[in-house]
């Protein structure tokens, strides 16, 4: 039966929930699961023909949504991250580049049998690495931050690199064609396309920074500004210069990411939901016009082909590219292990093979059928070896199963002394030197300085961490600690101990309720109450549960005496009580509870013995 546009159009947004989902619970990438979905909507099951349902508008809309994934990526691009491994990033895309143009056409040539021209654009389209499938896999690899900032940076910077050099080749292809003088028609070209991309894209993000810092836009329209700017950018670009749109909307993207005096949480934040839809839907579509009969039919040339970009260019690139770097021998191993190709590669080859076909080249569309070749062997042997590599080099940042826990006060230390008998790694950040001392003293791991502060969200190393707890007397800090780490951490695993909110303050004074975290404990202690607890005696106590002493037991023998806190799992994660939500302990868990016998004293009559509330120390 055939489907309407709009039941294909709704079918495609379905699928891509679907295979995010799936690489989620499976932490895989996604681009595996979308272009297994859309080979089977397409060439297998014939449901899904792209050129039918976009007509004309197939390739602009791949090209725009090129531009605004480039520039997302390139937002998070910020110098300070990349001073220990720039010399390498650098060399990865201007040497290393070139390296591997060159030895993946030579191999295409020999192997493959491509000729001339078509090896050399051929070497030029798979030598982006590409962001859309580096940065998922870096979430599942969990690397080191050095190995992380090389693989995020080379794939971002090199997109419209890789897309510069493949025009390059093409116009010589076409020069050649021509018989025109080739060495001056691409130098020219060469020169126009730096020329006009990097100073339309400097221009693009001075004005847009100009305009933000002197509020001549409402903060509500600034993601939509930012999107109308880079597509505007990118097609005015691309006018001018022919395919330097791709340049000038990564220098717009860099520049406002380093830019001072200027926020742009909100932009990056919506750039990223609408780079996730776009990303699915492009790997769904460019993988339904895959013909699988040209794809068969490389057979074994094109696996050896693959086997000579994994195993012989990519480490040669990374390892002449990172001499004198200071990078270990592990690192680098990993870097050239990563190099999957991605979606940049895939629409560029498409535009390119019809290019050609138009100029008359006979079998232009082994281009996209080997380009695509090469991103479903990287991807698929990389996203299955890559994790075991990481793991046997030693270069992995430990589970998330850490807490951070803002406050290094007498509640906090009692509660990170509990999980530390646990084998449950803390992390203290305090701006009370005495606080920190003390905790210092007691050989937690500490951060000195207030967590709202640029200087501690740089210094800030969260691998190993995946939850948060706000422990501090101040209700607003608290409030805002919580908001201001929900770009680090999901919310439901961000916690914090209830405080008591000032009574002299109207409802419409307060702070709302939702921008809170979750309230830790079953009977939702307040600060005081439990920092009245510890001062009169009471402990924060381990219990383990079995088949012969489970929950219900325990709740039974303590119900009035004790007062549940935390559990954890037989694998070591972490997991809170808390009136927002239900947990059941199970057998094999450990549960920590805390001492409420002390609890008939009341609270208040301790408040004298409760550290300053003046915001000096949390």
């Amino acid at each position: 039966m055939l489907l309407s546009d709009t039941s294909l159009l709704a079918l495609i947004a379905l699928s891509s929930i679907a295979c995010q989902w799936l690489a989620w619970r499976l932490k895989l990438p996604a681009i595996l699961f979308l272009l297994l979905t859309g080979i089977l909507l397409g060439p297998v099951s014939n449901t899904l023909d792209p050129d039918a349902l976009f007509g004309d508008l197939l390739f602009p809309f791949v090209s725009l949504s090129i531009a605004i994934i480039l520039f997302e990526g390139s937002l998070t691009l910020h110098f300070d991250q990349v001073r220990d491994v720039s010399k390498v990033v650098r060399r990865l895309v201007t040497w290393g580049a070139l390296i591997t143009w060159a030895l993946i056409a030579i191999a295409s040539y020999w192997v493959i049998g491509l000729s001339a021209e078509l090896a050399a654009l051929f070497g030029a389209l798979v030598v982006v690495t590409g962001p859309t499938v580096v940065v998922p896999m870096l979430r599942t690899l969990r690397a080191t931050s050095r190995i992380s900032n090389v693989l995020r940076w080379e794939g971002i910077i090199i997109d419209p690199i890789g897309a510069l050099m493949a025009v390059l080749v093409f116009e010589w292809i076409i020069s050649r064609q021509q018989a025109s003088g080739l060495i001056s028609h691409t130098v020219l070209l060469f020169g126009e396309i730096i020329l006009v991309g990097a100073g339309l894209g400097a221009l693009a993000a001075f004005l847009l920074a100009y305009v933000i810092r002197h509020h001549w836009l409402p903060e509500y329209l600034h993601a939509f500004g930012s999107l109308a700017l880079v597509l505007v950018t990118f097609t005015l670009s691309n006018h001018l210069a022919h395919e330097s749109g791709l340049l000038a909307v990564t220098v717009m993207g860099i520049w406002l990411a380093n830019a001072k005096g200027i926020h742009i949480d909100e932009i990056l934040t919506f750039k990223e939901n609408l780079t996730i839809l776009l990303i699915s839907g492009l790997f769904i579509l460019l993988a339904a016009r895959l013909n699988l009969e040209s794809l068969i039919s490389l057979g074994l040339p094109a696996l050896a082909l693959l086997a000579i970009i994994q195993f012989v260019v990519r480490p040669i690139s990374v390892g002449l590219c990172s001499i004198g770097s200071g990078l270990s021998w592990q690192e680098k191993g990993l870097i050239a292990w990563v190099g999957p190709r991605g979606i940049v590669a895939a629409a560029v080859s498409v535009f390119f093979a019809l290019r050609l076909e138009e100029s008359g080249y006979a079998n232009a569309d082994v281009l996209t059928t080997l380009t695509f070749s090469v991103i479903i062997g990287t991807v698929v042997f990389q996203s299955a070896t890559a994790g075991f590599v990481a793991q046997k080099l030693g270069v992995t940042e430990p589970e998330s199963k850490g807490l951070v826990i803002i406050g290094a006060n007498k509640v906090a230390r009692a509660i990170a002394e509990a999980l530390k008998q646990q084998d449950i790694p803390t992390l203290l950040i305090d701006p009370s030197w005495e606080n920190i001392s003390e905790a210092r003293m007691s050989g937690f791991t500490t951060l000195h300085g207030n967590p709202l502060s640029t200087r501690v969200s740089e210094k800030l190393e969260l691998g190993g961490y995946g939850q948060l707890l706000a422990a501090t007397p101040q209700h607003e800090i608290n409030t805002l600690t919580c908001l201001h780490f929900r770009s680090e951490f999901e919310t439901r695993f961000i916690y914090t101990i209830k405080t008591d909110k000032s009574t002299s303050l109207a409802s419409r004074k307060g702070v709302a309720t939702e921008h809170q975290g979750n309230i830790m404990g079953q009977d939702s202690f307040s600060f005081k109450e439990i920092y009245s607890l510890l001062t009169q005696g009471a402990r924060i106590k381990a219990t383990k549960l079995s088949s012969d002493y489970p929950l219900p037991r325990w709740e039974a023998e303590h119900s009035t005496s004790r007062s549940l806190l935390m559990a954890i799992t037989p694998d070591g994660r972490l997991r809170f009580f808390s009136p927002d939500s239900t947990l059941v302990a199970k057998e094999g868990w450990t549960i920590l509870s805390i001492d409420t016998v002390a609890h008939v004293v009341k609270a208040e009559s301790h408040q004298a013995l409760l550290p300053s509330e003046s915001g000096a120390s949390v």
